[in-house]
């Protein structure tokens, strides 16, 4: 399994603005893409000083899948244009990870 982790950051006066348009429609059209291998998606928040963070994390089950979602340069980030429109900064690379262990209770 291949966990992929994004980060992004937005103004506090828009946080609320990005965080329902990742739940109503960013999200909801990644999974209407019926990607073979796409096993879902987790949103973090995390409210700082100045700014609040979002960190997302996507789960599939091979690269491939990645690919599939992503495309050839599937490090790349994928942020729609009216989701940059509220970011004020926003990785341009995502991370990718094995994923070693899935189930804490596995320990």
């Amino acid at each position: 399994m291949i966990s992929r982790i994004w980060h992004g950051y937005t103004t506090k006066n828009n946080s609320d603005f990005y965080e329902n348009l990742l739940k109503n429609e960013i999200f909801i059209g990644i999974k209407n893409r019926n990607i073979k291998g796409y096993k879902g998606i987790k949103l973090l928040r995390r409210e700082l000083t100045n700014e609040t963070e979002f960190i997302t994390i996507m789960w599939f089950d091979s690269l491939n899948s990645v690919i599939e979602f992503a495309g050839k340069d599937y490090e790349k980030a994928v942020v729609p244009n009216k989701a940059q429109k509220v970011l004020l900064r926003f990785d341009k690379i995502s991370q990718h990870y094995d994923v070693k262990i899935n189930d804490c209770h596995q320990l």
